[in-house]
Order: C-alpha cells, then structure tokens, then sequence
C-alpha cells in the first residue's frame, strides 16, 4: 500500500525551527518588514494536505514564521479554535449558528468533494460501474437495511457488504450524511478513525465500501486513485444507471472538472473552512489568511482541491483584512 504523507501516526507537521512559542510581531529588516512567531492550526482532516502545502509556501516566503498543523476532525478543529487552544481551526462543515454565537470567525477557503469509496478488487465491479450508489442506496445501506452487494445493486450475489464510518466528529461524514439527508449520528457502520483509517480500511478489504475526501482518494502526483481504492459513481438522477455524463472518477482532474461546473452534487461538495475566535488581529495569522486566499489558491487544484471564485475570494478577504 503506498505511504501517504498524511497517514502520520501524529499528523503534525512542523514548519521552521523547534522551540518555545514567540509573540507574533512583524519587524525590519534587511529587505524591509518581516513576520516572526508561530501559527498553530488544527482539525479537520479534509483540509489537512492544502494546509500543509499552503504552510510549506508560504514558509519560503516567511522563514521567520513556524507554523504547526495537526489533525484530529472538524469537531476538534472547532473546539480548539473557540478554546484559543490554535490560532486556526480547520473546519470541513457548515459552521452552526450557535458556534458564530460563541465567537466562530469561520473563512471559506477552497471547495472539495465527500465519495463513496470501494476496493478495486471488488468482485461486483462491474455492476457497480454500470449502476453507481444513489443517495437512497445510500441511506439504506449507511441505516443497515443491505447485507450484501446483491442487496445493494439488485442483483443475485450473495457477497456480504462491509459498511465503513468515522469514529470521529468531523466534516466528511456531516457532509456525506447530508447528501442522503441525515447527519453523521445517523450513520450505522463499523467507526473507523479519521479520513486515512478509513482508507486504509477500504484499501484492506475487498468488500468494503466507506467515504473519503478527494485529498484521500486520488494521488496528488498522477492523479490516479490510490493503489487498492477506488470511487463507486453517483448515480446523480436515482435513475439506476451511471450515464456517460455522470462517470467523472477516473481521474482527480475529472472529478474536480465535475465539481466545478456542477455536474457533481453539493453536498456531498463543500467549503472547507479556517476558522478562529472573532475576528483576526495577529498580523501574521492575517498575513497567512491573506496569503491563502491570494497566491495560495493556485495550489488548490494541484493538491486535488477547488479554488474558489474570485469574488468569493474577495468577500471573503474583506471580512478580516483592517481597514
């Protein structure tokens, strides 16, 4: 199985030097003003690989700046935002009203997409190509009503289905929940955590079917799935048959193509979300917030996530920046 960068037992990435937290300040220097402190982030692991990237290049430009990113789900990625545990949560949701209530300051970053998932060496595969998952296959299968691929496909085999969740609160399973009208609660399955267990669990076993996001699914490289995995079709009309318009998995390219010009559902595409306690006032954490909804975003797309619109990119810049 291949080594995923994010498949870290501690998923932490440290950018910079180690040592104790500094306060954040700008300062002169030899080529003009300069940021110097520490960014801690944390949460969601959907939005884990683009923050990685976006660390990594916006540390080329501030090397005075560290900058600590770990994972854990959007759940803790809030939780630690509004406990000022972070500077940044990331959040793979829509952000409740009561956490606004309580200080939420949420930023939409880049778009991505929540897929059913299966393993390539499933004996049903060719079924499933030709009929794909349908958001009330969907619903009965994450509610136990299907014990076998049969079941599931309306055909005669007799292959028990093995149904794959998250043990963790976090935003793929919200926004995969939400696309058949649940919430993750709801979702009957054997709880895997995080976005690489579920993976790995997919990869594993050959009847296995679960959800990832596009960042666990594709490799950012070829833009391949990852050896083992595969994506089951939506069957976007519930007509029982994945049309030519509706098969866009082969490739990340494709996927992001057909999420992009709508052809793909939302939900299960969504905003992925940095978010901290009120509005910004550190100068580097504005700096990077700044950075990553400017420069950063040519990343997006490289890293298999979706930039977003340009007068999105721009509201969403004008919410933090001082005036």
């Amino acid at each position: 199985m291949a080594k995923y960068y994010f498949l870290s037992l501690t998923l932490l990435l440290l950018v910079g030097c180690s040592g104790g937290r500094q306060k954040n300040r700008v300062i002169e220097g030899e080529s003009g003003q300069e940021l110097v402190g520490t960014i801690q982030l944390s949460g969601a692991f959907a939005l884990y690989p683009m923050a990685v990237k976006w660390a990594e290049e916006f540390k080329k430009l501030h090397p005075g700046v560290q900058i600590d990113i770990s994972g854990g789900g959007a759940g803790k990625g809030m939780t630690d935002a509004l406990a000022g545990v972070v500077d940044i949560g990331m959040v793979s949701r829509d952000i409740y009203p009561e956490e606004i209530n309580n200080g939420a300051f949420p930023i939409a970053t880049v778009k991505d997409a929540v897929v059913p998932t299966i393993n390539v060496e499933n004996p049903e595969m060719e079924v499933i190509r030709t009929v794909g998952l349908s958001k009330e296959q969907a619903r009965k299968l994450w509610d136990k009503q299907y014990s076998t691929w049969g079941e599931l496909l309306g055909t005669s085999a007799t292959t028990p289905i093995r149904v794959f969740t998250r043990s963790d609160a976090c935003g793929a399973a919200e926004t995969f929940a939400a696309w058949f009208d649940e919430k993750q609660e709801d979702l009957k399955a054997t709880a895997v955590f995080g976005d690489p267990g579920v993976a790995a669990a997919v990869q594993k076993e050959k009847l296995g079917i679960g959800y990832n996001n596009i960042a666990y699914v594709y490799d950012q490289n070829t833009k391949q799935p990852y050896p083992g995995m595969t994506v089951m079709p939506i069957d976007v009309n519930g007509d029982g048959t994945i049309t030519p318009d509706e098969y866009f998995y082969d490739t990340s390219t494709e996927l992001i193509g057909a999420i992009k010009d709508g052809r793909f559902p939302s939900p299960p595409a969504r905003d992925l979300y940095l978010v901290t306690k009120g509005k910004p006032e550190d100068p580097v954490v504005i700096s990077f917030l700044e950075y990553v909804l400017t420069d950063g975003q040519k990343y997006a797309e490289e890293t298999g996530y979706i930039g977003l619109p340009a007068e999105q990119l721009s509201s969403e810049i004008a919410k933090f920046k001082p005036e």
